[in-house]
């Protein structure tokens, strides 16, 4: 599983990194950015998922690793 941000989308609230601190970060705006390369440690999976669920603007999008 791997995260990504639409940087078209996102408008700054930064719901994704208080709420996946360790997926999320925030940019020097403070626009959300994925941390490292996106993918999803297991047993974070649940964490992302709400992330994405309480993104706004549904910025955040999940892609499964085939």
């Amino acid at each position: 599983m791997r995260v990504t941000i639409n940087p078209e989308r996102c408008q700054g609230h930064g719901r994704c990194y208080d709420l996946a601190p360790g997926l999320f970060g925030e940019d020097d705006e403070g626009y959300g950015r994925v941390l490292g390369d996106g993918v999803v440690p297991p047993g974070e999976e649940q964490t992302a998922r709400l992330a994405v669920s309480n993104c706004p603007e549904r910025a955040i999008e999940i892609h499964q690793e085939a």
